[in-house]
């Protein structure tokens, strides 16, 4: 890291405006503030920009920089003037700056909150997406310093620079005056700036793993003349899938000139990838840890667009390797080289178009409609192989080992737009930013089944390879979560076989119904049962004898389809003898039973099997429908993306681009069968709810700016890493800048205290302690309610010195009288696996004991906030139970979204704990409330677009 002098800056080197980013075309770049040391830099930089480029930034031919030029362009106080530079292989590929000035447009001696900003980008990297990336970091920049507008001047022939501006959603104004275009925009975030900074994120990410995917050329290195080894083993399996790009072979140990070593099997020998006189699209390194480096730079050098690092010794061997693999982060990055791994399994791409196994898996899969992602070459290995067994294909799959750079996200936006991917399978042992995951998984869910299996869920513990933080919530609450966000999560990997096999090859149900038929009596009993334990509503089995023929299924097929009286049909079939000795035929019996799904296309159809076999794989062989034959229905219709979200695949049931192909997934038990089938009802489900998700309301009374000024003035005068628990008043004044406001009490060390208290708010009063063992435990007499008069009061407080200590250990407070009402508790945490989670419950010992406590994900919509409300078990006693008065669950649902707010604008507040709330029949009443702030993580998905950190 470089450090400016201490002449030039009037702040500390501002290290967290570092950042390494995507651009349009997926090569990477890094963005970092430009210092004084950068002056040799720039002078080369500028060198190579070309005259109009040179004009269009100055107005004016200016063929070189002076050195009062440069000194000015290098020597930032990083408050009033900030330059940032883009730059791959350590040198500038463009910059901007911008200038605080004042209403008259000269440059501000006093703080004012508008800049002139400008940009100039070398020609060869124009169309990357360099500029309009730089404007979202400066944007950023400048808002953190309280600049609100940018002003810029741009002439009117420079037209990629107007569009940067123009594109990039915030409110502007445009002028011309003295033949100079001048355009102004306020930075604070709409919904379409965002909109437009996630759709270019999606573009980027996905073209970025896309290059990997899809290599025109393969380079391994580490490669040894004798059989075996990893590197020898990565070669044949390209070879074998039939790769159809170029393919190369590079070990150091071969000799220069040695025509034994020209070639291995037919593959081209280099000692070094310099030596490759053609590009090479994407490398494969499987060398030693402490080669990589080298193996690494003569990569970037040569021009590589990405590696797949299959080589161990790096974070899950310890700090050592710890410290090994962030360098071999920054290393590839500097170079803009994304990477796979390290300690990767390696990637496959089944396209006709590609044909691509840079793996160690030992059989390339069959292509499908299912893409694969996990972290685990163990579970890789038992999934692909699970896979292949059931005769499922891939379109895709990464195993990424330590997962150091690419990452379970950028395959989600890679898998959104990928036309060969209808279902995504995922093995994940940490989410790396769990924001951004649930947003990106929510958003592909509404087109394409995600089905997820989380590694260590219960023990807490994140794998040694992985350097994120484990989750603080149980099992169940993330699991809830993620369902919120559409995810079907399962819990092991056969279960993720089980539902992606259905998922990939039949439409979705229209719900719970199920119709059950086969040839044995009892099998369809236990899928009964099975069926009413999932939550699913099964019809009486309908029993064909064990002398049922294959027409005889068919019939029967046909006839539960073509009803109206279930959605989906599971079929048992064990093995029989017919009256004229025919034995079982399965595919006999799988031609019948795809011949009858193929004519009701539009119902999900399961076959749970005994002792046939054969059977699953006839059922799961493609088939034509015929030319005559419906395609699969499409599904509803998502919400209308925003403007400038990336425009997603026409929503659809999985199969529904591939209307030729109808696979009927077999299973060797009813209940996993059924576990599938449920699966599928409840996404089914999601998905109708998510085409009206509700929206995030906004209110007149939030101080959104107020809060931000106040957190970080708060966060500077603690200077705790570790962050702080804002004192009472603190927390009652940030939350009431969200339109939170608590009920006022007073401190009572004393009777006289505790009356004079009373006076100042007026009776009647309620006494509580606030120790830590009594608060909010009404149960255990730590509050009296109710005091109309001093003489109760005295007498109140005198009782709870009496039953529990001196007045220093109760800390007793006096606080006015609420309406009467139920009492519930609302919390938002910052969970380091499932991002910002908003919680609700009633308050008191048996909602606690009984876990009766209900989560959200951050943003809360309208929608959310009412069914939040209504999914706790005690819910009923909000609604008028038994006689009592409904409370204002209005009210609830309201004060839940301000809270939703507050945590989803400002990332420092990591908790908040309103505790006491008594919702009465009209309004509410917050009577204690804690919050808890900590610097912003270092990733969230909050900000300008950026890749994880080291």
């Amino acid at each position: 890291m470089q450090t400016p002098s201490d002449q030039q800056d009037r702040h500390d080197y501002p290290s967290h405006w570092e950042a390494d980013v995507v651009l349009r075309d997926g090569g990477t770049a890094r963005i970092r503030p430009i210092t004084a040391e950068d002056a040799d830099r720039l002078v080369s930089f500028y060198e190579q920009v070309s005259d109009e480029s040179k004009y269009y930034r100055f107005f004016a031919p200016y063929p070189r920089l002076s050195a009062k030029d440069v000194h000015r362009f290098t020597h930032h106080d990083q408050v009033d003037r900030v330059g940032l530079a883009a730059t791959v292989g350590g040198e500038f590929i463009a910059t901007v700056r911008y200038d605080r000035i004042d209403e008259r447009g000269m440059a501000a001696s006093a703080p004012a909150d508008e800049a002139e900003v400008a940009f100039l980008v070398q020609d060869a990297h124009q169309g990357r997406g360099v500029a309009s990336t730089l404007l979202e970091h400066i944007a950023a920049v400048a808002r953190e310093r309280g600049i609100r507008r940018f002003a810029a001047e741009v002439l009117p022939a420079n037209t990629k620079m107007i569009k940067v501006f123009t594109d990039a959603g915030y409110q502007q104004k445009r002028s011309f005056e003295d033949g100079v275009v001048r355009l102004e925009f306020d930075l604070e975030p709409t919904d379409r700036s965002l909109a437009v900074q996630r759709a270019r994120e999606q573009r980027a990410e996905g073209r970025s793993v896309q290059r990997l995917l899809t290599p025109g050329s393969v380079a391994v290195i580490g490669v040894g003349r004798a059989p075996g080894g990893v590197g020898r083993s990565v070669l044949n399996n390209l070879q074998e899938s039939g790769y159809t790009g170029r393919l190369y072979a590079v070990n150091s140990a071969f000799v220069e000139g040695d025509r034994e070593g020209a070639d291995i099997d037919g593959v081209p020998a280099h000692r070094s990838v310099a030596d490759i006189e053609e590009p090479v699209d994407l490398a494969v390194i499987s060398v030693p840890a402490d080669r990589v480096p080298q193996a690494v730079a003569e990569c970037g050098e040569r021009g590589v667009r990405g590696l797949v690092v299959l080589s161990a010794g790096y974070a899950e061997s310890g700090v050592e390797g710890r410290e090994r693999q962030r360098e071999l982060v920054r290393q590839a990055r500097s170079y803009g080289m994304r990477i796979i791994g390290p300690n990767a399994f390696g990637v496959i791409n089944t396209s006709p178009e590609t044909r691509l196994n840079a793996s160690l898996a030992p059989q390339s899969p069959a292509r499908g409609r299912i893409g694969l992602f996990t972290q685990s070459g163990a579970i890789g290995i038992a999934l692909l192989s699970g896979l292949h067994r059931r005769g499922a294909g891939l379109s895709t799959f990464v195993g990424s080992g330590n997962r150091a750079d690419v990452s379970g996200n950028d395959l989600l936006q890679y898998w959104f737009e990928d036309p060969d991917t209808d279902v995504t399978l995922m093995y994940l042992e940490t989410i790396g930013n769990p924001r951004k995951f649930t947003r990106l998984a929510r958003r592909s869910a509404t087109t394409k089944p995600l089905v997820v299996v989380q590694g260590a869920r219960h023990s807490g513990i994140a794998p040694t390879g992985h350097a994120v933080q484990a989750t603080r919530l149980p099992h169940a609450t993330v699991s809830a979560l993620l369902r919120q966000a559409g995810v079907i999560r399962v819990d092991t990997v056969t279960e993720m076989v089980d539902a992606g096999l259905l998922l990939a090859g039949q439409p979705l149900p229209s719900g719970p119904r199920v119709a059950i038929l086969g040839n044995s009596e009892s099998l369809g009993l236990l899928t009964y049962d099975a069926c009413v334990a999932d939550g699913l509503r099964p019809q009486r089995p309908r029993d064909l004898t064990t002398g049922a023929t294959p027409a005889d299924f068919r019939t029967a097929l046909t006839e539960a389809l073509s009803g109206d009286g279930c959605d989906a049909v599971i079929v048992n079939a064990i093995p029989w003898v017919g009256e004229d000795g025919a034995t079982t035929d399965p595919e006999t019996l799988a031609t019948e039973l795809r011949a009858a799904a193929a004519g009701c296309p539009a119902k999900p159809v399961a076959v749970v099997h005994v002792e046939l076999g054969g059977l699953a794989e006839a059922l799961a062989a493609a088939t034509s429908t015929g030319p005559d034959a419906p395609a699969p229905p499409t599904g509803r219709e998502p919400e209308a993306p925003a403007v400038g979200e990336p425009t997603a695949p026409e929503t659809q049931s999985p199969q529904a681009s591939a209307p030729d192909q109808y696979r009927i997934p077999a299973y060797p038990a009813a209940e996993r069968a059924v576990r599938a089938l449920s699966e599928a009802v409840k996404y089914a489900q999601w998905r109708r709810e998510a085409a009206e998700p509700g929206r995030v309301h906004e209110y007149d009374d939030i101080d959104e700016n107020g809060a931000a000024a106040r957190i970080e003035e708060l966060l500077a005068a603690d200077g705790d890493p570790r962050g702080l628990t804002l004192a009472p008043a603190d927390a009652h004044e940030l939350l009431g800048r969200y339109g939170i406001h608590v009920r006022r009490a007073l401190p009572a060390p004393g009777p006289d205290a505790a009356a004079d208290a009373a006076r100042t708010i007026g009776y009647p009063v309620a006494l509580k302690t606030t120790a830590p063992h009594l608060r909010h435990r009404a149960d255990l007499g730590g509050v009296r309610l109710d005091l109309t008069d001093e003489e109760q009061l005295r007498r109140a407080y005198q009782e709870l010195t009496d039953a529990f200590g001196k007045p220093a250990e109760l800390r007793p407070v006096v606080q006015g009288m609420v309406p009467r009402g139920v009492d519930t508790v609302v919390r938002a945490v910052i969970d380091p696996a499932a991002g910002a989670v908003l919680s609700f419950g009633l308050a008191g010992a048996a909602s606690e004991l009984l876990g009766d406590t209900a989560h959200r994900l951050v943003p809360v919509t309208d929608r959310e906030a009412g069914s939040l409300i209504r999914s706790i078990r005690t819910a009923p006693l909000l609604f008028g139970w038994r006689g009592s008065a409904p409370v204002d669950t209005p009210a609830l649902e309201e004060l839940l979204q301000r809270v939703s707010r507050l945590v989803d604008d400002h990332p420092e507040v990591v908790g908040v704990s309103l505790e006491p709330v008594v919702v009465a029949q009209r309004g509410l009443s917050v009577l204690d409330a804690s919050v808890r702030l900590a610097p912003p993580p270092a990733r969230d998905d909050l900000g300008p677009r950026t890749l994880p950190g080291y």
